[in-house]
């Protein structure tokens, strides 16, 4: 992250790369074979449901348990785009898939807020209200308990080995599979790509974030900010204020999970070195570990890389857990 708010020169120029890295993997390339089973599923996340889409590998069904990999997506990005490439390509390798959007984005449903007072329950212990429903917030900690009750939801499917379940996360969400991979032990591999590991938010920029979790806590501004500090050009509204102290780095020296780091040598939105880099140095002291650099900028993993970087990620899937 870079200077105050989004009125900055740094703030717009991390906003258009994250963009173009949207538009990227929309436009990463579709696999022209048959595509593998895919099925329609909802995920409950703090009593909100969630849209999401299980693909199944070729036999899946004969009796034999199989491992699984949860992709997840960084910032707004929405699981349509990884439904184009890297689902079908990872179901193709054998593995159960599971792709879903954050709370209040795509078709997923929305949290809400109550407008007004909130009335006594009932004798059942129901009420009535307006409520406003929240849309495309960009939330680190929400999403990562979205994360946990996807990687739940996969546990639960039956013909899933939840000892031989991976993640997968790309850009902000490069950050997230860090955080669950130190956090929770199902996780047996981890492909963090282009990944924000909480290192760069800058004085000014955690002054801001704080005064707006004061503002929040005081009623000043909205409870969950709608349409505010926007970084141009790109849809989703930060909230600052939840991004204050968010460092999946400080949790990488729990990781025991395999784990693989993909960046790319010009990296433009955020130090590679102080974030990817200095992840893979940190985890490689407790578990096995792979470090992978491809030329270009952040976007480029999308496209030009998109197959080698996606190849060497569902090889690494296949090694710690097919044992290949």
């Amino acid at each position: 992250m870079s200077r105050t708010c989004c009125h900055n020169r740094a703030g717009a120029r991390v906003g258009l790369a994250i963009v173009l890295a949207a538009i990227a993997l929309a436009a990463a390339p579709r696999l022209d074979a048959a595509a593998p089973e895919r099925r329609a599923v909802d995920i409950w996340s703090e009593g909100t449901r969630m849209s999401g889409d299980l693909w199944l590998p070729e036999g899946f069904g004969d009796g034999a348990d199989r491992p699984a990999i949860l992709l997840t997506h960084g910032w707004g990005g929405e699981r349509a785009h990884l439904n184009q490439s890297y689902a079908p390509k990872f179901a193709r390798g054998g593995f159960v898939v599971l792709t879903f959007d954050y709370r209040g984005w795509a078709d997923s449903d929305s949290r809400l807020v109550i407008v007004g007072d909130q009335p006594k329950p009932d004798a059942n212990g129901e009420i009535t209200v307006r409520a406003r429903a929240i849309r495309e917030v960009v939330d680190p900690l929400d999403q990562i308990r979205d994360i946990a009750s996807a990687l739940d939801y996969l546990s639960g499917e039956p013909g899933v080995d939840v000892k031989r379940i991976g993640i997968w996360g790309t850009s902000y969400s490069g950050g997230h599979v860090i955080t669950m991979g130190a956090r929770d032990d199902r996780i047996a591999a981890i492909v963090s790509q282009v990944g924000y590991q909480g290192v760069g938010m800058t004085p000014g920029r955690r002054e801001f974030a704080r005064k707006r979790g004061v503002e929040k806590a005081r009623g000043d501004i909205d409870p969950i900010p709608q349409g505010i500090d926007k970084l141009p050009n790109l849809n989703g509204t930060p909230d600052w204020a939840k991004m204050l102290g968010y460092r999946p780095i400080d949790r990488a020296g729990d990781i025991t999970a395999p784990t693989l780091v993909i960046d790319v040598d010009g990296e433009e939105l955020f130090s590679r070195t102080k974030n990817g880099r200095a992840v893979y140095d940190i985890v490689k002291a407790k578990a096995v570990a792979e470090y992978k650099t491809y030329p270009g900028k952040h976007y480029t993993i999308y496209r030009r890389h998109y197959a080698a970087a996606s190849t060497l990620a569902l090889e690494w899937f296949k090694t710690h857990l097919m044992g290949e």
